[in-house]
């Protein structure tokens, strides 16, 4: 409820004149205090460990300090009570220093908190929520599978039910903090499995019998910080207790969080793409060419004026977008696959430009744009290939023109 009157809050500051981005003095406080906290924490280490491809596990635990982690769960289960606006400024912000960071924060915050939130029972989230919100516990969500993605009915893990528990089976991959290091799984994992042929969830910790690390995956293009693996359940046995709701519930549940999922990556290509503005910006009225600042060439004008137009065409469709989304329900598929649509390939874009701006200079680690590019790819696959969106979109307007009348 606190949530929701935050929403109606800054809809109503909005229609008074109130600034699109930061609508109350709530959220422009969060804004602040995020990026200072980037400023002093998350920019001094970024580089160093996208480098080493380590997890930055006390930096994370500093997130549960400042309350992030919790930042869409109510005040009486240690959240901070807010929404999706405050989610979209929080990834907004820290995306624009270390997506690899950003990422494990979608994962742990989005896909599992917020997503366990809306679907636990009171005793769950009692035993549940606290470590994960202070940030003890890294958590994550298994949905996608070495044969499934997209096509998440095609997965074939499956959970069979053994007196009062149930026994999983299956692998999951290309799961965002799966491990922690190496060696070591991650604390607390939603896994979607099959009962019966429908889609059900399970809240699986570290330490159940059957449930292991397969591999930490390596090498990756982008977000190396942020720690991606594939884990293996052989007859994991998870008490029936831990089911959230009744068994095949779950699509529902797995939709409505993919529209929040969505709609904070869509923030995130909104910092990363801001960062490379500001890049490409300050260097080309810095670097001289025949005598004069680059930014009086037609060229560099181009890339920079074009970045800027297309970078708030996106950050207004997604605070608009936020504004209006209610976390307890479903019904902005729409909008979030839309959102994240245009704002991935934006950033991608944005970071292309800066890239070829600086040239020599932003194909190299010295700068944050090469990283930013690479970064930015992996949000035109994760969370929903753009493919994927054209289909919904396409879908959702056959179905209702209103979208855009």
């Amino acid at each position: 409820m606190a949530a929701r009157a935050t929403t109606q809050a800054a809809v109503a500051q909005l229609a008074a004149g109130a600034d699109l981005f930061d609508p109350t003095e709530e959220v422009a406080l969060l804004r602040q205090t995020v990026r200072r906290f980037v400023e002093r924490e998350v920019e001094p280490q970024a580089l160093e460990y996208e480098r080493a491809e380590k997890f930055n596990r006390a930096l994370f635990r500093r997130l549960g300090e400042l309350g992030l982690l919790g930042i869409t769960v109510p005040e009486a289960y240690g959240g901070a009570g807010m929404d999706a606006l405050a989610a979209v400024v929080a990834h907004e912000e820290l995306s624009a220093s270390d997506p690899g960071l950003t990422l494990s924060y979608l994962a742990h915050s989005m896909l599992f908190v917020n997503n366990f939130f809306q679907n636990a029972s009171d005793a769950q989230r009692r035993r549940y929520l606290p470590p994960v919100v202070s940030g003890e516990w890294v958590a994550g969500m298994c949905m996608s599978e070495p044969g499934a993605g997209t096509d998440v009915q095609a997965m074939t893990t499956v959970a069979e039910r053994e007196g009062d528990r149930y026994l999983l089976t299956g692998r999951k991959m290309w799961i965002t903090n799966g491990a922690v290091d190496d060696g070591e799984l991650g604390d607390l994992f939603l896994v979607y499995a099959k009962t019966e042929g429908r889609i059900s969830t399970f809240v699986v910790e570290k330490g159940f019998p059957g449930f292991s690390l397969g591999q930490r995956i390596k090498d990756k293009l982008g977000t190396r910080s942020s720690p991606t693996a594939e884990l293996v359940f052989e007859r994991c046995e998870v008490p029936a207790a831990n089911r959230l709701g009744e068994e095949g519930d779950s699509l529902i549940h797995m939709m409505r969080n993919l529209e929040i999922e969505r709609l904070t990556i869509a923030a995130m290509s909104l910092g990363m793409a801001r960062r490379c503005l500001d890049v490409m910006n300050r260097y080309a009225m810095e670097r001289q060419a025949f005598g004069e600042p680059i930014n009086r060439f037609g060229q560099v004008q181009r890339h920079i004026a074009e970045s800027y137009a297309e970078f708030m065409v996106g950050r207004s469709f997604v605070y608009d977008v936020a504004r209006h989304i209610d976390l307890e329900r479903p019904g902005h598929r729409m909008e979030t696959d839309a959102a994240k649509l245009y704002t991935a390939t934006m950033a991608k874009n944005v970071a292309d430009r800066a890239i070829q701006v600086l040239g020599g200079n932003g194909y190299v680690g010295e700068y944050p744009v090469e990283r930013m590019w690479r970064a930015a790819k992996l949000l035109e696959i994760g969370g929903g290939t753009v493919e994927a969106h054209h289909k919904n979109i396409v879908r959702d307007l056959a179905r209702n023109p209103r979208f855009y009348r």
